[in-house]
């Protein structure tokens, strides 16, 4: 494995703590990532629209979450003009049929569902992070 050229910026918005750390192992284990989790969709938003944050090069989503949920932050991402263009990938334990379509009417670039087993959890978010961060073209800096 190669380290990437620039640590990668990874936006988590996810309210399960244990869930979170898993995700930023997976995502250290795979090299260098700038991890920000914040826990819910307001919390999500505060962030992105903050002037001194870092854009996220990627958006890992939960959609189960207090507040404002997965479903509500993802329509107003893929609305607003400044951060549509971020990828957002769905990663949460529901495999509802109606919560898949419905993400993708949303424009999610994926949707993943948690798998139970820790390996396989482990295996899911680093072959995310290897497509979005390492295989895809990422958008310039501005």
């Amino acid at each position: 494995m190669t380290t990437p050229p620039r640590a990668y910026d990874v936006l988590l918005v996810e309210d399960d703590l244990a869930d979170a750390m898993l995700v930023q192992d997976a995502l250290t284990a795979r090299g260098a990532r700038n991890l920000t989790q914040v826990e819910d969709g307001i919390a999500a938003l505060e962030y992105l629209r903050a002037p001194q944050s870092t854009r996220p090069d990627l958006i890992v989503l939960d959609l189960n979450m207090p507040r404002m949920n997965g479903r509500e932050l993802l329509a107003v991402l893929k609305s607003d003009e400044e951060l549509r263009t971020i990828p957002v990938v769905v990663l949460t334990t529901s495999a509802a049929p109606d919560d898949v379509t419905g993400a993708y009417r949303q424009y999610a670039n994926a949707y993943v569902t948690k798998p139970v087993n820790l390996d396989d959890f482990e295996q899911a978010v680093q072959s995310i992070d290897a497509f979005y961060l390492d295989t895809t073209t990422q958008l310039p800096r501005s």
